[in-house]
This record gives C-alpha cells, structure tokens and sequence, in this order.
C-alpha cells in the first residue's frame, strides 16, 4: 500500500523492523523515552510478556521511503485491555450489550507503561501524518472495532486532532526538581523547605518509622545490578503482585533481556534490615534527559512507610543528588501529592468504527473531560508546595521554628 510516496508495511514482531533504524527515529523525537526503545519493545514481545499468547498480538506499522524508515509505531491487536492504564471495559461492555464486538481492536501503546511520549516516531509532520491515516486505513481494513492510541506526546496529539481522532485525559502525579522555579534543590532538606509545614511533618515522620525500624539502603546503576540483585528484586516484585492476587505482567524473561540490553536504563534500591535485603524498588532512567520513571517495586517483610520510602524518597533524592530534574510517579495514586508528586494531565486518542458508538463516545469524553479539568483544579488548590510569595515574613519564620 503507498501513501504520500511512503510503502507501508505492517510488521508481526518488532524484530521485523531494523533496531538502528527504529532507535534513530526515536532519537529524532523530542522526548525519546527508553520504554520506546526498540530494545525494551523486543524484550516484552521475546519474553512472551506482550505477545499472542497474552493478548498481544503486534502490528508495528511502518512508512518506508526506499530503505529509509521514516515514520513508525508500536501496534497491537488486543482482544482484552489489561495493561493499558486507560480504562475502556465500559466502551466493551456497551458494545457487547448491542450484540457487537468490541474485540479486537488496535492499541498503539508500550504495554503495560503509563509513561507518555512520543507514540508516533516520523522523521517530520508530514510523515506522521500520513501515519496515523496509514492506522486509520489498517484499521478499517481488518474491520477492527476502534483504533485508540496512548499517554501520546504534543506532536501526536496534533496529528491525531487533524485526522479527527477523539482526545481523552487522565492524570499522573510527577516530581519536579525545583518546581518552584527557583532553580534545582540542592538537598532532600533544600526540597522539604518548598513544602508546607504539615507536609514537611509528614515525610520526616515516615522517614523516621524506615529509620527506626534499622531499615537502610542502597543503591546500584546500570551493569552494578548483579544477577543476584536482579534475582532478588523479580522475588520481591513477583510475591508482591501474587500477594494481590495476581500474576505479574512481566516475567523473569523480561527483566534479563533488560539486564543485558539497556542496562543504562535501570537504577535499583534495596532495603536491608539486620544484614538482609527485605525490600526494593526499580527505577527507570533516561540520562540524557535527567528523567525518572517510578517502576516496579516490592517486599518480602511488612515495615511501616516502607513504601513511600523505597518508591518516593529514595530516587527522589537520588534525582536531587544526580540533578535530575523529573521523577514520574505512574498511573493513578492521588496519595503521592503528599509526597510532593503534582498532578499533570496525560492525553490519548482513539477512533471508534461505528457512527453512533463514536457518537456517544465523543458526548462522554465531553463530559468526562470538564471532570478531569475540574480534579486537576481541585488538586491544585491542595497543593503540598508553599506558596511563598503569599506567605508573610513573619508566618514563614514561625513555619520554620515549628519543624
């Protein structure tokens, strides 16, 4: 099929698609995130983590000039929609109840990561563009239900806007170093002072139940992670999720191919208690951009805060030791403002088959959106942050005499 003098090609592994190729697309986008990678997208399909057998059967879509790949996305066709972190089961159910199908359908996404950035790799506007109508015309072509694309970037959402894609917002709560804009904190005690004095209280007590508990941390980056440590933290990440009665998304397989392929990528803490690791968390890292990514994390003995410590105030530290600039906290968890995580909004699109179905969709989304607006709005004016230039001389004084 040719489009605008692209080929498109429709691709049923990312292996299909030259890794170099793929990864200097990505480079070319203004926030090339790791979980783009063309490494991280082969491991979930090679593990079986985000393959046919669990649902996940990949439809990479790909415009090619010649030998030059100039525009490409991750595609799936799901017939379920777990691991997607932007809830469409009522869109499902609906359908079903009209004795219609809702499955499959296409999800250009990175399975299981709520992390948004570009979806959409092009080596210009023009070529994004005709991707997402090269999606649109895949779409109808298989008779798929929906086309839904998502946590996308500025560009994507541009492109998606102009080919009259509907536009959906959820919201995730992200650290900023310095949010105040006063440049970057330059210790955990330089961050705690933009807060207020409560919040301020409340990390210090938490952190002091950690402490007092004997429990301690370390950390390791990048090939410093040994396979013990590996093997470790998927002990502590498996037995977490099975303890909420579920199996994790991914498997031992995953985690390895990480290991090995982008270990660059990866910052692991673990907590001790009397010689013995009983905690960690998994932190992704992009240190060209100085970004954070809240993982995966779990536990093998109950200790209070131990939580909030191993996920939030330990990378958010070492973000503010390393000068990092953004820790993202993962999908949902109003609980993290608390810990100075500050809501922004994220964006997906889709497109829905039938008139009527999209119809409706659109009017809800209408109405959904003036919600989300009004939630940002309502955690915004709960704001752990200071708002310094409000508080008198005197008032700021007495906050800090009361720490």
């Amino acid at each position: 099929m040719t489009r605008s003098n692209y080929v498109t090609r429709v691709c049923s592994s990312p292996m299909e698609v030259p890794a170099e190729s793929w990864n200097a697309l990505l480079k070319h986008e203004a926030d090339p995130s790791p979980f783009m990678r063309h490494e991280y997208l082969a491991a979930l399909h090679l593990s079986g983590c985000a393959g046919p057998r669990a649902g996940w059967q990949a439809q990479f879509v790909t415009l090619w000039e010649g030998d030059r790949l100039c525009a490409a996305c991750p595609m799936y066709l799901k017939n379920h929609s777990y691991g997607e972190y932007v809830f469409d089961w009522a869109w499902a159910n609906a359908y079903s109840q009209h004795g219609l199908d809702y499955y499959p359908k296409a999800l250009v996404a990175v399975p299981f990561t709520p992390v948004q950035g570009a979806r959409l790799l092009a080596v210009n506007a023009h070529a994004r563009s005709a991707l997402v109508q090269a999606l649109l015309e895949h779409a109808g072509q298989e008779d798929l239900s929906s086309l839904h694309l998502l946590f996308v970037n500025a560009e994507d959402v541009e492109a998606c806007e102009a080919h009259g894609l509907m536009l959906r917002h959820t919201v995730q709560f992200h650290w900023q170093n310095g949010g105040s804009g006063a440049g970057q904190y330059t210790t955990f005690e330089h961050f705690l002072a933009s807060l207020q004095q409560e919040k301020r209280k409340k990390i210090r007590q938490e952190r002091k139940k950690v402490a007092e508990a004997g429990v301690t941390f370390r950390w390791s980056r990048g090939r410093d992670i040994g396979p013990a440590d590996w093997g470790f933290f998927y002990s502590c990440y498996e037995r977490t999720y099975l303890e909420h009665g579920n199996a994790p998304y991914l498997n031992r397989d995953f985690f390895l191919r990480m290991a090995q392929t982008m270990p660059e990528n990866w910052l692991l803490f673990v907590a001790e208690q009397a010689g013995q690791a009983i905690a960690c968390s998994l932190i992704a890292i992009d240190p060209a951009r100085g970004v954070a990514y809240g993982r995966y994390w779990g536990a093998l003995e109950r200790v209070d805060c131990l939580h909030f410590e191993a996920c939030y105030y330990q990378p958010i530290s070492w973000c503010i030791e390393h000068g990092y600039s953004r820790f993202e906290g993962g999908a949902q968890g109003e609980h993290k403002m608390a810990r100075a995580l500050l809501p922004i909004k994220t964006t997906s699109a889709h497109w829905l088959t039938h008139p009527a179905f999209a119809d409706a969709v659109e009017r809800f989304l209408a109405r959904e959106g003036q919600g989300i607006d009004q939630y940002v709005r309502h955690l915004e004016a709960r704001s752990p942050v200071k708002r310094v230039s409000l508080l008198p001389q005197a008032v700021q004084i007495a906050e800090s005499k009361e720490d």
